[in-house]
């Protein structure tokens, strides 16, 4: 009975917001024509303080956990990427935001997802120009604070940090590009099962699952592991170019890429303190570590700590009703977080021992 009563107050809510916009829309037709009840889409964002040291500066946090991803969309609609996005913009439209922490504790993910936060790391950061070629917005310093784990695509969305501070048992690293996929057609032999697959060019069907191991040609397999290859290099040149650039800011102060550092790039992951040693990371330290930087890098003898969390409303409530008709995964949390790989994707991922 309960139950009943409260959907029906919220059925009733629903009702009258669905009756206020058809009215507006009504009223918005007969004076210009124009829809007026569009409603704004992407990450709505509240301010909230973590830390405040009654200060006029901020340091904003932006946190990146679990698996980088575009695909998997939260409960307001928008994905890891478009929320990261969002929170740098917001940060760098407030003149009071001297800095960014990134705070990361991920395996890694998509090869896009990751390339996309670095390449919005790296804007964020650089001077911008307006049209006419003049100064604009200064860029401002991201100091990264890595977690338990910051391996693979999390290592990659560190590296054009301007600082980056890794505790000694961090694991991070695994440099390196995979591809997985599943070939069952064994088991289709056994229980009878034959593929008939129609093609307009030889490599049509490349990474089928359904083809035998053997009918696989040399020159696929060359292609794939070209691929492959051509997106390890490019994250080996993100990991170059971001550590030179920060060691050209930062001088003596940070720590420069060892001469060696290529030989580590074969997917291990390794400690904080390892890391450290071959100039991964500049710093060993936890989350008021990479504060303290943050206030000396741009050059604050205090500031607020705050982050920007997304705003779930009653819009968002109401939009699950006219979701209705499509079918839903049902979701069963085991307390892990096991990464759904997809066949033919590229990752930089760091598979953990069980996934």
């Amino acid at each position: 009975m309960i139950i009943s009563i409260i959907l029906a107050v919220l059925l009733g809510f629903a009702g009258l917001i669905i009756i206020g916009q058809l009215a507006s829309r009504s009223l918005g037709f007969s004076h210009s024509f124009k829809n007026v009840s569009a409603r704004e889409v992407g990450p709505k964002l509240d301010e909230c303080i973590l830390e405040d040291n009654g200060s006029h500066n901020k340091v904003a946090v932006i946190s990146v956990e679990g698996i980088i991803t575009s695909h998997s969309a939260n409960e307001t609609g928008n994905n890891m990427v478009e929320v990261i996005k969002a929170q740098l913009d917001r940060a760098a439209e407030d003149d009071r935001v001297k800095a960014v922490i990134l705070k990361i504790d991920s395996p890694g993910g998509e090869v896009m997802a990751s390339d996309q936060i670095y390449k919005a790391i790296e804007l964020f950061q650089e001077d911008e120009k307006d049209e006419h070629g003049k100064p604009g917005r200064k860029g401002k310093p991201v100091i990264c604070s890595m977690g338990s784990l910051a391996a693979s695509g999390g290592y990659y969305i560190s590296a054009p940090c301007r600082w980056i501070v890794a505790d000694e048992l961090t694991l991070t690293g695994s440099i390196g590009v995979i591809m997985h996929g599943w070939n069952y057609r064994g088991l289709m032999d056994k229980v009878g099962i034959a593929p008939m697959t129609f093609k307009s060019g030889k490599f049509k069907d490349m990474l089928s699952p359904d083809r035998a191991t053997n009918e696989i040609p040399v020159e696929e397999r060359e292609m794939v592991q070209a691929l492959i290859n051509e997106t390890f290099e490019k994250f080996k040149g993100v990991v170059a170019d971001g550590r030179a650039n920060a060691h050209d800011l930062n001088k003596k102060e940070g720590k420069a890429l060892a001469d060696n550092w290529e030989d580590f790039a074969d997917g291990r992951v390794m400690s904080g303190k390892q890391a450290l040693e071959l100039g991964l990371v500049d710093d060993l330290g936890d989350f008021d570590t990479a504060v303290d930087r943050a206030f000396t890098i741009a050059h604050i003898k205090n500031a607020n700590i705050i982050e920007y969390r997304e705003r779930y409303d009653f819009a968002n409530f109401l939009s699950m009703f006219g979701q209705g008709a499509q079918v839903k995964d049902i979701k069963l949390d085991v307390g892990v977080d096991i990464p759904k790989l997809r066949s033919g994707c590229l990752y930089y991922l760091w598979q953990m021992p069980g996934n």
